[in-house]
């Protein structure tokens, strides 16, 4: 992983310069995103016993185990995702997304300064938190 400098400040990316974002309601160790919602934020995956390091100055990485079994990097301790929206390096149209979806520093923190207009994603994104009223629960698509 690197960093790469954005209209947002410097914010964390694959080696190949694909923006990484963190969703708010995991915790630090699981993630909540399964299912739909993995496939509009795919999780950045390692294969089992890869280990991943980072540019210097980069927080601390490690990986957690998913409810599927694989592998996902962490930040902190916090998962990492791309986002199927950002279709080039060094887009950042995930950002801001349900009030949920940030781009990380280099250190790990949540960046959650408004994206400029022209990579917001449009307001008819699907949403990815889930439901917290009785009956379906699931993500609201």
């Amino acid at each position: 992983m690197k960093d790469a400098s954005t209209s947002l400040g410097t914010i964390l990316t694959t080696g190949q310069g694909v923006t990484l974002y963190e969703f708010t309601p995991d915790k630090a160790g699981k993630s909540v995103c399964t299912g739909a919602c993995a496939t509009t934020w795919p999780p950045l995956t390692v294969s089992s016993g890869t280990h991943v390091s980072a540019a210097s100055g980069v927080g601390t990485l490690s990986t957690i185990t998913r409810s599927d079994g694989s592998k996902q990097v962490a930040i902190n301790g916090h998962p990492l995702y791309k986002f199927a929206g950002d279709s080039a390096p060094g887009m950042t149209k995930g950002q801001g997304v349900e009030g949920t979806w940030f781009v990380v520093s280099p250190s790990g923190a949540l960046i959650r300064k408004a994206a400029a207009a022209t990579s917001t994603a449009p307001s008819s994104a699907p949403s990815a938190a889930a439901s917290s009223s009785g009956g379906s629960g699931g993500y609201g698509y």
